[in-house]
């Protein structure tokens, strides 16, 4: 079986005043087509371009094997130039990405090469973070631990996203004390049977290609697959929802430490006592 999509709007282009009225106010996903074209970015950034400027540059990789005791929260699993790193993904399916990666620290000229866009939100000029992925690699479900405004624009390449609202957040197996869900479900085909609660999610689904961007709301979950090779930079904005904003301290401040203590003191005890609640809090929530 599989999950009944329904597609993210897409536009054009879009004004600040009705992208706040119809999409950031309502907290409703959109997909904008021809933002940025006026971007040096939007022609200059590609794979070549990219191994010019920083293809020297020692780039953390990651996969998606479960989560390590042993492991900081965003460990990377290795490193290599970025260069090379190009090369790997242009060779075939690799599950190495590169998340959220600041490479305009590493290569401030970058910097120049993008402008923050005229839509009604403080974004962080500071803060432009970069993904890379290869043929099939995908980033697990979940949702930022900030719960920021998103924009999310891709470059080269088609990248699949799966997005699901806050509210249905009690469907999805959330690990407690993090910000994602089992990491055993296959969200590209979940079986309805091992995970039922899955039944009542009613996700939404977008593909990105080169210069789109893809608003996603604060706390929404999200799942990433690319489809070929690509990259992404997301820009982000406070939560303005005075309760998201407090949780979002709260998992900064307090939740990410308290769980890196557990980890600490109890290993991978800890790490099975969250996946079996995640189980049981998820059936107790749908039978009630």
């Amino acid at each position: 079986m599989q999950f009944e999509f329904s597609q993210v709007e897409r536009l054009s282009n879009i004004s600040a005043k009705d992208f706040q009225n119809l999409y950031v106010k309502p907290q409703k996903p959109v997909v904008v087509e021809n933002l940025i074209q006026d971007w040096p970015a939007y022609e200059k950034w590609n794979f070549d371009y990219l191994k010019k400027v920083a293809g020297d540059k020692i780039v953390p990789l990651y996969n998606n094997d479960p989560v390590d005791y042993s492991k900081k929260v965003n460990e990377p699993v290795a490193r290599m130039k970025m260069s090379e790193y190009i090369d790997l993904m242009n060779q075939g399916p690799t599950d190495l990405r590169i998340f959220l990666y600041n490479l305009m620290k590493e290569v401030p000229e970058l910097q120049s090469d993008y402008q923050l866009p005229d839509l009604g939100l403080n974004l962080f000029k500071s803060l432009p973070m970069l993904f890379f992925g290869g043929e099939g690699s995908n980033v697990f479900m979940h949702y930022d631990i900030d719960l920021a405004n998103i924009l999310h624009f891709h470059f080269a390449g088609k990248k699949r996203c799966i997005i699901v609202p806050p509210d249905q957040t009690k469907y999805m197996y959330k690990i407690p004390y993090s910000v994602i869900c089992r990491e055993d479900i296959d969200f590209d085909n979940p079986d309805f049977e091992k995970w039922p609660a899955l039944k009542h999610v009613k996700p939404m689904v977008t593909d990105l290609e080169h210069g789109q961007m893809l608003y996603m709301p604060e706390g929404w979950w999200h799942y990433m697959k690319y489809i070929t090779p690509g990259f992404s930079m997301s820009l982000r904005s406070l939560a303005h929802k005075p309760k998201n904003l407090s949780e979002a301290v709260y998992n900064i401040f307090i939740m990410r430490n308290y769980d890196n203590l557990m980890r600490k003191m109890k290993g991978q005890n800890w790490i099975e006592w969250k996946n079996e609640k995640a189980i049981s809090r998820t059936n107790k929530r749908v039978s009630a």
